[in-house]
């Protein structure tokens, strides 16, 4: 439930939100996201939470961050880290709940309503006390994937749960494929 008076805030966990759109089959346009919460309420800021890899000369990633750091969003980024687990697989840590926790808090006393799209129990600790301050808040996150990517916990917790497959009409757009039809068409 959104009232239109309402001071929003958006908390984005970049990699969560992406794996729950994977695994519901399409992508999220941000654009839309944007607007259709400027029409629930007062959006004052739409944070946009991911790690990037430093080293790489081109990260997939980069021209979404570029794109919503001119859109809009406040970006809030820090370099993964690389490493090699026990069977010498390469694996890649961001993990950023704590920058958004951190945010979440100084944010509080200035918002009515924040908007988390993360199903990350961890962060169930920051909502109890959110709520504590008088702050609703929304979850958003899918239980419609195998298995659900939200923790029952966290979806518990929340004022309300919104089921981010109710949104694909509204925010979706089809997933891109590897490559374009042009990029095809040139290799006949």
């Amino acid at each position: 439930m959104f009232y239109k008076d309402e001071r929003l805030a958006l908390f984005i966990d970049g990699s969560n939100l992406y794996a729950a759109g994977k695994a519901l089959g399409f992508d999220i346009d941000y654009k839309l996201l944007r607007t259709e919460f400027m029409r629930r309420g007062k959006l004052l800021r739409a944070f946009y939470y991911t790690a990037l890899l430093e080293n790489d000369e081109y990260s997939p990633i980069r021209p979404l961050v570029d794109w919503l750091n001119y859109n809009g969003f406040s970006m809030v980024t820090k370099p993964a880290k690389e490493y090699t687990d026990s069977q010498g697989r390469r694996k890649v840590k961001g993990n950023m709940d704590i920058e958004l926790a951190v945010d979440a808090m100084e944010l509080a006393p200035r918002v009515d309503h924040i908007v988390l799209f993360s199903g990350d129990g961890d962060f169930r600790p920051l909502v109890e006390s959110l709520q504590r301050q008088g702050v609703r808040v929304s979850v958003v996150s899918t239980i419609r994937s195998q298995p659900p990517m939200i923790s029952d916990d966290l979806r518990r917790q929340a004022d309300n749960f919104i089921e981010l497959d109710d949104l694909k009409d509204v925010i979706g757009r089809p997933p891109r494929e590897a490559h374009s039809e042009r990029e095809l068409e040139g290799q006949e």
